[in-house]
């Protein structure tokens, strides 16, 4: 045997310790071997295993696919990861479809307001206001540097356009509404240009960014100068003869609104805030947000739900039982400034609102005849006679039934005609009024009762002074 060599070789690990042992004596050769080696098993399936133990599952193999089954029972059961995981699948899912039918949404509501911009545009020809891009509106307002008001329709901005001309940029919550209101002023502004009606020099829709560009009021709203509590502006209370040539023009601008376009507008909003005057304090009426578009001859508009301010709402815009909503829903919101203008009017809570407050019962109090005391803190006698005048034309204007309220023709004839020609209006009932059919549907025709606001009788009226 000593001549016979080994031809095969074999490779057999052994402890560390045996190693020693082996290098220093080769004769334990039988010895090293027989202590043995240590393994590491790692299951390739045991992450799946322990999640199938976690939902009380029994770990197993199917050899045809060569991957780990959990069994619950006599059936196949989902391992906690992988519904994890479908669960995940799931939510991702549906997730990406609500992004995306948002989204398709949002485009098809822009393409729609897209298209009725354009409308607006091609109807107004020259006339219609410029557009602008978001960048642009960043350029003329420096970045939105100077603010100059903030509501909850979104922030006003001074800003100034390329040819000098300063403008206020009126930069629209991305939150508020979806675009109908903001399609509605540039429509219905679009289609003015009167003295008194405020100017829009252009507008900005860019997806979600929109901006309304007006000319620039140096005298704010005339809710400024027309509050005396609590106001910053109580010593900048205008005379008595700007008081009056403002109601003027108030009353013209509405005027045309109403008779001067080819499309009548209802504003719905006249209040003092959105009266804006200039350096020479003409009046331009603004915010034609809420305004509504019908044609000349329709003395009835369509209208769902209520549209205006507390306060200076027409009855019939709640209530049908008053009469329709038309035209003059506007002559009441004017009677209703006219009287806060002339100082007649109760500063009335907007959180709180009376049937008793349609119609201040109270002034008809302070109007007497043949008593000359001071009114209204009017001194001259011209003043007292302006203030009678606007009083008397206003209580015209609110009256209850629509129908008995002048057009704004008729105001301006009345506010520019003599003041022994005017006559007190009837005090309503405090019940809504009942309303024929013919009365609810003949609201753009004159009346009889416009004949009956103006006599050849002259009339001395007096009213005495009402704080507020």
């Amino acid at each position: 045997m000593s001549g016979v060599k080994c031809k095969i070789e074999t490779t057999v690990p052994i402890l560390k310790t045996a190693a020693a042992k082996l290098f220093a004596n080769r004769s334990l050769f039988q010895e090293a071997i027989m202590e043995g080696f240590n393994v590491n098993y790692t299951h390739p399936y045991d992450d799946e295993c322990a999640k199938c133990l976690e939902v009380n599952g029994g770990c197993g193999f199917d050899s045809h696919s060569s991957k780990p089954v959990c069994f619950c029972g006599d059936r196949v059961c989902v391992m906690s990861g992988i519904l994890s995981g479908v669960t995940s699948a799931i939510v991702f899912i549906v997730c990406m479809v609500y992004a995306s039918k948002k989204e398709v949404l949002f485009f098809k509501k822009y393409k729609k307001n897209e298209m009725k911009i354009q409308e607006v545009i091609t109807n107004n020809g020259w006339m219609a206001p410029k557009r602008y891009s978001y960048s642009d509106v960043k350029k003329m307002t420096h970045w939105f540097k100077d603010q100059i008001g903030k509501g909850g329709y979104g922030t006003v901005y001074r800003g100034k356009l390329p040819d000098g001309l300063l403008v206020a940029v009126k930069v629209l919550s991305e939150s508020k509404g979806n675009g109908e209101d903001f399609i509605n002023e540039v429509a219905s502004i679009g289609r003015t240009s009167h003295v008194n009606i405020v100017t829009l020099c252009g507008f900005c829709y860019e997806r979600d960014k929109r901006a309304l560009i007006y000319e620039f009021m140096p005298n704010g709203s005339l809710d400024n100068f027309i509050r005396k509590q609590g106001s910053e502006m109580a010593n900048s209370r205008l005379e008595w003869k700007k008081l009056s040539e403002i109601a003027v023009g108030i009353a013209r601008g509405l005027e045309y609104l109403h008779r001067g376009c080819n499309t009548r507008i209802v504003h719905f909003d006249i209040k003092p805030q959105n009266i804006l005057l200039d350096k020479d304090f003409c009046p331009k009426v603004a915010d034609f947000g809420l305004a509504k578009l019908c044609k000349t001859k329709e003395s009835i508009v369509s209208m769902l739900g209520t549209r205006g301010t507390v306060g200076y709402i027409a009855p019939e815009v709640f209530s049908w039982n008053f009469g329709g909503v038309s035209h003059k829903c506007d002559v009441y919101s004017y009677g209703m400034l006219v009287l806060e203008m002339v100082g007649a009017r109760k500063n009335l809570d907007s959180a709180v609102f009376h049937t008793s407050e349609m119609f201040p019962h109270y002034v008809y109090k302070d109007l007497e005849l043949d008593k000359d005391e001071n009114a209204f803190g009017a001194t001259t006698e011209e003043e007292k006679q302006i203030a009678r005048k606007m009083v008397l034309i206003s209580l015209w204007c609110i009256q209850i039934n629509p129908s008995d309220r002048p057009s704004m023709s008729k105001v301006v004839e009345m506010l520019e005609g003599p003041l022994h020609s005017l006559q007190i209006a009837p005090k309503p009932l405090l019940v809504s009024p009942t309303i024929a059919a013919e009365d609810s549907m003949t609201t753009s025709q004159p009346s009889e009762t416009e004949d009956s606001m103006t006599t050849s009788k002259p009339l001395r009226v007096s009213l005495r002074h009402i704080g507020i």
